[in-house]
This record gives structure tokens, sequence and C-alpha cells, in this order.
């Protein structure tokens, strides 16, 4: 704490002085372009001159430039059909102009040419860290998942353990799970529940999609050991209806309306919501058990307990464009979800009547101010609480195999109370909420610093309506963060840019240890309760820089000590298929990252975009899901997975992406992944606590069940006017690919005996039609075209092939 109070000293004090040295504050420059029927003109060209620095409207016609030198600038206006325009502008310190305009149409034939300017999405990727900055607009009449989008990300996997709404798992760059944070417009998603994940909110929800790999900014927070991504939701003021509804293979139906409204007065109100539903049943290629003889034959069949779906409702009111506020929404998010338990943690463990359900009731907050009090000081506080409930069921005294039938577990009294795993109606709350506050203040062009606190707490509370007496469920399970970090940035030139930062974690955990002693004469269990209250307390640093060779050539280093706190489903297990390890230690990294980025523009008409990226990962205490077995009638053999402190794990590894457009007519992407994850536990740690003096037997071997080398490549074919003025036609192939890998350590078993995961090809294809100017839209899309058999975690097989139809209605009047 004492660490906290001295950053939080230096903040203010930093503050101060630069709120003496402010003598000419920046001003802001933003507006819309629309054409002569008040519809937004998209990926016009806005140049600022002499400056020299450009970016492209957006879907609603919207520009911004900000941190602006007072005095005269020239502002040009380029868009292939319209006259080109000129304006100058003059800008004032401290002041925000606002200049609209509307385009006239030019009759004479232009040839059309690829974007000149730089999307949001370029423009995140100038940064010095290593980020992608995923463009979701163009996906929004696609049936994806935020999950399916950040999949073909390099460096990213998306491993999940079924076909809609089933568990997910997240890589970046070696790193999974929970070592990498997710953000919904900077605010973490720990607590959001089962109703709201990355495999069940459509891409429409979101406007992009930022990826930040090893090493992240200190205005996200969090305590992410290997990077962040942040979804940043169609949340712009403004009034719009974007409708959609899908239908799909395995009777999978799938809906979302987003809308907003904002008045000239301020007031805004925002709406989203969707809805997801799916029998979820594809074939799989399994082993079929004789209940009988106990032989296992090898069948084809169809998934036949793994229904879901899933209903959610976020909802915003407040006011924009204030002086006392730039944002203040007052929000509500709503949800509930119920899924079958088809299997375990491996497909050997099959289930027929288990099944999970929850809800999300969660209040939220908003608040956003730019030039609070001063010129280039900015405020942003947001805070949740999530009052939702989670359940597990598991009554059913049976057995399961792959062709639906059952046998009793206890044959002499059928109606015995049991279940498959173990007899329950688990209900609990995670009681979770969370609280940040950022500021970043822009002391002048070259010099700024940020200062964000987060604080989270977690006090699970839960009963087992068929044990309500059980003396482990009445323990605490709470856990307590809060992390601060404090950024410093310094814009050298245009050419060169640094950021320095420190962050301070904190965690206190509340909880006890239950001993049961078996007193053989009164045939009865005695409880010993011991406390295990803990506090743990971590500081990490980093540095991130990059430069500019030339204007299309970047290169780009950063550097952090990262640590990252046990998570809560770590800590205490999820009560489906993970148990609890209170013992975790924190993790902590040394992560490096060395990338260049080239840009080529040959005579407006193609485009190419490279990039590259070499890492170095030196992680310990690294935490990793293990298989034990589990369950208290454990009569199947299920396993379920505990998580546990690797001693020491490095990766050296790289990824490519490569870009290519070919006028408005063409475009194809391709990026690969090769990333080497070992065991760096030389000498292990026994169970009596000292230190082995034999080397490791997996020492140096690669980390079981991770792939290693993997990538994504996609086309598109654009074809505009086919029979009106206004629609286009596009045809898209997107292939994914993932090297064989070991399901366990390498280096154990026979050579002929171990199990691989084998190589994958993935190849999806689709089809996409838009009328009036993407008004209308309708898509076609077939997954898996080859129907090949795909593997995830412990070789859980994910959905055949599948084909969905997807109608999408948008609208949208950008807010004068």
């Amino acid at each position: 704490m004492e660490f906290n109070k001295l950053l939080l000293t230096g903040a203010f004090c930093l503050l101060s002085l630069c709120a003496r040295s402010q003598a000419n504050p920046p001003g802001t420059l933003k507006g819309n372009i629309t054409d002569d029927h008040q519809i937004p003109v998209q990926d016009a060209t806005i140049r600022l001159l002499p400056i020299k620095i450009a970016q492209a409207t957006d879907r609603e016609g919207g520009y911004f430039f900000e941190n602006l030198k007072p005095g005269k600038y020239n502002l040009e206006i380029i868009v292939v059909g319209y006259r080109k325009q000129n304006k100058e502008i003059i800008i004032k310190a401290g002041d925000t102009h606002i200049y609209n305009l509307v385009l006239d149409k030019t009759t004479e034939k232009l040839e059309e040419v690829s974007i000149l300017g730089i999307t949001k999405s370029k423009e995140i990727g100038k940064q010095a860290y290593n980020v992608t900055s995923i463009d979701a607009k163009p996906l929004h009449n696609t049936t994806m998942d935020l999950g399916q989008v950040i999949n073909r990300v390099s460096g990213a996997r998306i491993r999940e353990s079924g076909g809609i709404g089933s568990d997910l798992r997240f890589s970046l760059n070696g790193f999974t799970g929970r070592q990498v944070r997710f953000f919904l417009d900077g605010v973490p998603m720990d607590n959001f529940g089962s109703s709201f994940q990355l495999n069940n909110i459509p891409v429409n929800f979101a406007d992009r999609i930022e990826v930040y790999k090893g090493v992240v900014p200190v205005w996200l927070g969090g305590d992410a050991l290997g990077g962040a991504v942040n979804i940043i939701s169609n949340s712009k003021p403004r009034t719009y209806l974007d409708a959609s509804y899908s239908y799909g293979s395995f009777n999978t139906h799938k809906s979302a309306v987003n809308a907003g409204y904002t008045a000239k007065s301020g007031f805004t109100v925002q709406l989203n919501a969707f809805q997801n539903y799916s029998d979820n049943n594809y074939w799989v290629d399994v082993d079929v058990v004789d209940q009988v003889t106990g032989l296992n034959n090898p069948s084809r069949v169809k998934r036949f307990h793994d229904h879901y779906h899933n209903e959610t409702l976020v909802a915003n009111i407040g006011v924009t464009g204030k002086k006392y506020a730039d944002q203040l929404l007052f929000g509500l998010t709503l949800g509930k979800n119920r899924a079958d338990i088809q299997t375990g943690n491996r497909m050997y463990d099959v289930y027929g009547a288990r099944w999970r359900s929850g809800n999300i009731v969660q209040p939220s907050f908003k608040y956003s101010k730019k030039n609070l009090l001063l010129s280039g000081l900015d405020l942003n506080v947001s805070g949740n609480f999530n009052f939702g409930e989670e359940r597990t069921v598991d009554t059913a005294n049976k057995r399961y195999t792959w062709d639906g039938s059952f046998v009793y577990k206890n044959k002499v009294n059928p109606s015995a109370p049991g279940g498959e795993v173990s007899l329950r109606d688990y209900k609990f709350k995670n009681n979770n909420g969370i609280a940040s506050v950022g500021l970043n203040y822009q002391i002048n062009e070259k010099h700024s610093v940020s200062l964000n606190e987060l604080y989270t707490t977690f006090n699970r509370e839960g009963q087992n309506s068929f044990d309500p007496e059980n003396i482990y469920d009445k323990q605490p399970r709470v856990t307590r963060k809060n992390m601060l970090g404090l950024g410093y940035k310094y814009d050298i030139s245009e050419k060169f840019n640094t950021t320095a930062f420190v962050k301070q974690y904190n965690q206190n955990i509340i909880s006890n240890l239950v001993t049961a002693t078996y007193d053989a004469i009164a045939a009865t269990y005695n409880y010993s309760i011991a406390d295990r209250t803990s506090n743990l307390s971590k500081t990490g640093y980093g540095l991130a820089a990059t430069y500019f060779l030339a204007a299309d050539l970047q290169i780009k280093t950063s550097y952090e000590r990262a640590y990252r706190l046990p998570d809560n489903n770590e800590l205490f297990g999820d009560e489906i298929n993970e148990t609890s390890n209170i013992a975790l230690k924190p993790e902590n990294s040394h992560n490096l990252n060395l990338g260049a980025t080239y840009s080529f523009n040959l005579n407006k008409v193609h485009y190419l975009d490279i990039s590259a990226n070499y890492i170095f990962r030196n992680a310990n205490d690294y935490i990793r899901g293990i298989l034990v077995p589990g369950g208290t009638s454990n009569s199947n053999g299920e396993y379920i997975q505990m998580n546990v402190n690797e001693a020491k794990v490095t990766n050296r590894g790289i990824d490519v992406e490569i870009q290519y457009a070919y006028k408005k007519r063409f475009s194809i992407t391709a990026n690969a992944t090769y990333q080497n994850l070992r065991n760096g536990t030389q000498f292990e740690t026994l169970a009596n606590g000292t230190r082995s003096a034999v080397q490791s037997v997996v020492y140096r071997d690669r980390i079981p069940n991770t792939p290693y080398l993997f990538g994504n490549a996609n086309g598109t074919l654009y074809m505009n006017h086919i029979f009106k003025p206004k629609d286009r036609f596009s045809i898209s192939y997107n292939a994914g690919y993932v090297n064989q890998f070991y399901l366990f350590w390498p280096s154990q078993g026979a050579k002929d005996g171990k199990l691989i995961i084998p190589t994958q090809w993935i190849h999806d294809a689709s089809l996409l039609y838009t009328v009036a100017n993407g008004k209308y839209n309708i898509a076609f899309e077939c997954l898996d075209l080859t129907d090949a058999r795909l593997f995830d975690n412990y070789m859980l097989q994910k959905p055949s092939r599948a084909f969905n139809i997807k109608l999408r209605y948008f609208i949208s009047k950008q807010t004068q």
C-alpha cells in the first residue's frame, strides 16, 4: 500500500507541475461528411495540411483530429465520385472546432482507387505496442461471433470444447486462458458471467477489436500476463438501427438488434440485444461402448445432449456532448443462458442429462470528460456489479454412451439418488464488481502522463440442494484486487515516441482449509478448519517505443515485467469441469516484442502491408491446466481440470501477416504463427517441499496440448453495381491451418503410442450481396467446407460442416 501512495503522490505532483507548464493547450477538429441526400460518405480521405496527417471517414462519415497546435490548417477532402474540397481552418488553443461538409458528386469518370487515408484500425497499429486492430464493420454481414473473428488474428487461437455456447479458452502467443484479459470499451469483462462470453456475442456488437500481444498499456488496467483484447462497441452518439437474423445447420438461430438515438440536446439511448439457439447436434467420430460387452465400436454419430440458448440485453441511457460530460451513461445488462453438458474434458466422458445455466443482472455506470478543469486533462470513470446467479445440475444416476443409450449406475436400486459425476443441484452467486478510474494529461505536444486505478471484488456464495449442510460450501471464497498503473509518454518527434510505465498489483484472498478425519469407531468424519487468508503484492514495469524509418516503414519494440494474480475460478473452481487450487502463486513473465511494419502503395492501385513480430516470453510460476480424476462418484473414470504452477516456461516465436489489395476489387490476407513453448523447470519440487536432485524427465519438452504452428488466409473478390448502382456482391474464402501437436508430454510414452492431435485444415466460404449502399444485406456461408475432423482442447471435436444464411437491415443518421 505504501507503493500505491507513492505512485499517487508522484502522479498528482506531476499533474500539478504540468498544469503550470500548459501555455498553449492543443485543439480538436471533428465533423461529418455527407452527400446531398444526407447519406454519410464512408472512406473519404481527410488530409490536414501542412502537418501531413490523414485519415479515412468511418461508416457514419465521421472524422476526428486531436492534439492540434493552435494555428491555420488546410482541410482537404478526397473521395472517388465527388468533387475535391479544400477548406481553411483556424484552430484556437483548447478549442473544439466542428466542420461538417456536404460533398457534390462529379460526372467525371474516375478510376476507383484503394483507401488513401488511415482507418482507425490502422491508426491503432501505429502505436509502439505490439497491437493488431480488427475493423469489425466489414464482418457485420457474417454469422461470426467475436471469438471466431479474433481466431483469425496472427498469434491468436480460440479453443472451444464444442459448438455454439461451449466453453472456450483463448491463447495468444503461447499464453492461454486467463493469462490474457478481455475488456469491453476499456472495462474488464472478468465478472460478466456465462451469459456474456466471446462465443455468444455476435460480431455486430463490436465496431472494432484491439488485440495487444505481450505488453498491455497502462490505461487498460488489469493483471494480464501475456496480452489483452479490447472490444470497442458501437457506442458513438448517433441514430441508427442494425437488425439481423440468421438460420443454419444444427437448427441454429441467431438474431441481433443494435440501435441508438441521440437527440440534438445530447440525450442518448443505446440498445444492444442478441439471441443464440442451437441443438448442436453435429456429427462426431467416436467409440460407442457396448453396455453389455464393454467393447468399443468406432461410429459416426450425432451429439444428442447439447442444446444451448442465450438471450442478452445491454441498455444505456444518459447524455453525450455536454459541457460537464462528453459521456454520462447509466446502463443495465440482463441475460440468461442454458446449456446441456454433452462431454467432460475428453470425448470419452459422455453425458446425457447434466446441464448448466446462468444469468446476468449487471447495472453499470460510465463517465468521461475531456479537458476536465484544464485543457488536456481527460477523465474516465466506470463501474459495474453483477448480481447474477449460476447453476449446475447433475441428478441422473446413469451412465450414457454415444448412441444415447444408458444403464443405471446402481443396478440393484435404479431409483437411488446420484449423478453422472456427483449428485448436485448447485446454485451460486459470485457477487463480483469492478470500479475503474483513469486520468490522462496531455502536458504539451511531446509529453503526457496516464494514471489508472482498477478495483475488483469477488465473494462466491452457493449451496447444493442435495447437500445443504456441506461444510466445504460454507467456507468463504473471497478475493479483492486492486491494480494501480502510472505511465509517461514522450513524443520525441513525428517519427519517434516512447512510453514507460509501472504497475502495482495487490490481492487479498480469504478462504479456509477444511481437513476431514475419519473416525472408524463412530463411522463418521471429523472436520477441522484452518484460516487460509493471504495477501499478495507485486510490482511490474515496462517500456514501449516506435520509430518510423520512413513514412511507410515502422519498427517497434516493447518490454514488460508482467504479473498475473490467480483467477477466482483457478482458486475456487468453476463448479463444472474445473476444481479448486487455493495454493496457486502469481505468475510473472519477462515479455519482449520486436516488430516491423511496411506499407506500400503503387499508383493508388496496389496496396501492400507486411508486418512481422518476434516474441520472447520467460514465465515463472506459469499456471497450466492438467487433468486429474474428479467427482465423488467416479465409476466412469471422469477427469476434471486442475490448475497448477509450472516453475518456468519459455517461449520464442514469430508471427507474420501480409495484406494485399487491388483497388477495391480484390483483397487477400495471410498470417502464420510459430511459438516454441517449452518447459524450463530443470529440477522439480518434491511433495515434501525439497528440490529434486534429479533433472526432470520433461525438462525442455514442448508444453503439451498447445498448438505451436498455425495460420490463416482469407481472400475476397468484390463486384460493384451488378444490378443497381449502389449494390455490391462479394465472394470470400478463408482457410485455417493447425499443425499436429501432442496431447501429453512429447518425451513420455512409447513412440508409436503417443496421443497426437492431427494436422487440421479448415475451409470456409461465403457469398454476400448488399443493396442500397448497405441498407439491405443477405449472406450465405459454408463452414468447414470439406467436412474435416476438427479438434480442440483434449481432442474434443468441433462442429462438422454447416450452412448458414443471414439477413441484415442497417440504416444510420449521423448526429449533427
